[in-house]
């Protein structure tokens, strides 16, 4: 078992050294290990746990679901269809984030090609932005979902 000091947990998983204690203190990371001076010290399995919550923060997953998924890893092994199914869930959610991010993308391109494609003594603005809106206007499923994040 290998132990690291606050800074070098937080260097290694990208969270600030707050982060680490607020993790600690709603339960995220349970039982930190603590020297004699009252210093704590993270382990290995430490750093898998904020890993994983790396990857959940980022990717959107609300605090109270990760507490749930920690608990329940805590629970044990008959846990493991709930949490199966907590992932699942959140990778859904997850993907349905990147069709919308997609289509959105999308969009951002044909409008920099839009304006690649203008020569270089376009008409005024006036002109140009009526076409541009006019030949690229978002989809309104991808405008009303976007609003209603």
């Amino acid at each position: 078992m290998s132990g690291y000091a606050p800074s070098e947990a937080a260097r290694r998983s990208g969270f600030s050294l707050d982060t680490l204690r607020y993790y600690e203190k709603i339960g995220l990371l349970a039982d930190v290990e603590r020297t004699a001076g009252g210093q704590r010290v993270f382990t290995d399995d430490d750093l898998g746990w904020l890993v994983l919550f790396r990857c959940l923060r980022d990717t959107g997953m609300p605090i109270a679901q990760m507490r749930r998924y920690a608990q329940l890893a805590r629970d044990g092994e008959h846990t493991t269809d709930e949490r199966h199914e907590l992932l699942c869930h959140h990778a859904a959610r997850v993907e349905e984030q990147m069709r919308l991010l997609q289509r959105q993308y999308d969009h951002l391109r044909e409008k920099i090609r839009f304006y690649e494609r203008l020569p270089a003594t376009a008409p005024g603005p006036e002109a140009g932005h009526r076409h541009l809106e006019r030949v690229s206007k978002p989809s309104t499923e991808a405008s009303t979902h976007a609003l209603n994040e």
